[in-house]
């Protein structure tokens, strides 16, 4: 009975990643094969794998995975295989280039913010030039420790950096240590990393 509703769970997760999904790129591996992250509309966050086989196009042109750039808008065609617990994509394509996505938000904005011109307005993209995910090893009132692939970061926390929890604004008091996070962050005046917006919860890696 239990093999039975496993096969039924596998073959649910893999008839959701039969069709193609529309998010925001969040980050991505620089190497031929690793991974790569998109936020969909709902502010749930999925994980991907790529290898060489994996095909990237923009503006019809094909580029490698390393070329897409945060905030860009793609649609990714993956697969679930057995034994795996990251889908692979097989297809990712880029639908709106970033600076054009920043040029439509702009023109809605009340506000347009001329200094902004490659950064898209979007909540989570509306400070900064950095993204980084992993662990969260130590925070307090002042400065965030996350553990990542490439070493610790230590990130300083600001009186109004933004807390977001599945999508929902929530205290400082709310992000705790081992929590995993996406951080979108930039440098200050004095070369330290300060960190904008802390969002975590539904990041799937996928059902």
């Amino acid at each position: 009975m239990r093999r039975g509703i496993v096969g039924l769970v596998f073959a649910a997760a893999l008839a959701a990643h039969a069709q193609p999904t529309q998010g925001t790129v969040l980050e991505r591996d620089s190497e031929p094969t690793g991974e790569f992250s998109i936020r969909l509309d709902t502010c749930e966050v999925l994980v991907y794998r790529f290898d060489a086989a994996t095909q990237v196009d923009r503006e019809n042109y094909p580029i490698a995975v390393r070329f897409l750039k945060p905030g860009e808008r793609v649609e990714v065609a993956s697969e679930l295989a057995a034994g795996s617990a990251i889908a692979l994509a097989r297809t990712v394509h880029v639908l709106v280039p970033l600076v054009e996505h920043a040029s439509r938000l702009r023109r809605h904005s009340a506000f347009p913010d001329p200094t902004e011109a490659l950064t898209p307005i979007d909540p989570l993209f509306a400070r900064g030039d950095l993204a980084f995910s992993g662990i969260v090893a130590r925070v307090n009132s002042l400065r965030l420790v996350l553990h990542t692939r490439q070493g610790d970061r230590t990130i300083l926390l600001r009186d109004d950096t933004r807390y977001l929890d599945n999508g929902s604004l929530v205290t400082a008091s709310a992000l705790q240590p081992n929590m995993r996070v996406f951080v979108r962050a930039g440098r200050n005046l004095y070369d330290e990393m300060e960190g904008y917006q802390v969002v975590w919860g539904s990041i799937l890696e996928p059902k």
